[in-house]
């Protein structure tokens, strides 16, 4: 089953900015812990992180979904300068839920000079069939609405 979870938005920064920052961002500072989403301490292996083809491990603290230490990868799958980001986070080291990747989409359109619109999408697939009502409001509940 795949949950899938589309937010928009507009944001009042530069194109560059708006297509970058969250995909080239210290995700330790955005995954800060929630429910059961550890929180995230730091990666590895990411010099080459943005390049289509590239990938990080990822790193979460002590919680009581996870022992701590290494805790996923996120990979690169596309890569439109300005326009489109695709990416994978599978390999999980926990159990989440049943969830086996996510794959999330960003995609950038410059409405006028610093005005740009966000469109982005977040499919989790789950392969337990008795948990899907469960993911299908862990998604809702995560990342907002589903369609």
């Amino acid at each position: 089953m795949i949950s899938k979870v589309k937010v928009t938005t507009i944001y009042e920064c530069s194109l560059e900015r708006a297509f970058k920052t969250p995909m080239l961002c210290d995700i330790s500072k955005v995954h800060s812990g929630f429910g059961i989403m550890p929180k995230v301490t730091h990666t590895t292996h990411d010099e080459n992180w943005g390049k289509p083809g590239s990938s990080k491990k990822v790193y979460a603290a002590k919680s009581f979904s996870q022992k701590g230490g290494f805790a996923s990868v996120d990979n690169v799958i596309e890569r439109k300068e300005n326009q489109y980001w695709k990416i994978q986070v599978d390999d999980f080291q926990s159990w989440m839920l049943g969830f086996y990747k996510f794959v999330a989409e960003w995609e950038t359109t410059q409405l006028e000079p610093n005005k740009i619109k966000v469109e982005y999408t977040q499919s989790l697939h789950s392969n337990i069939p008795l948990l899907h009502p469960l993911t299908w409001l862990f998604a809702k509940k995560h990342f907002g609405q589903l369609t």
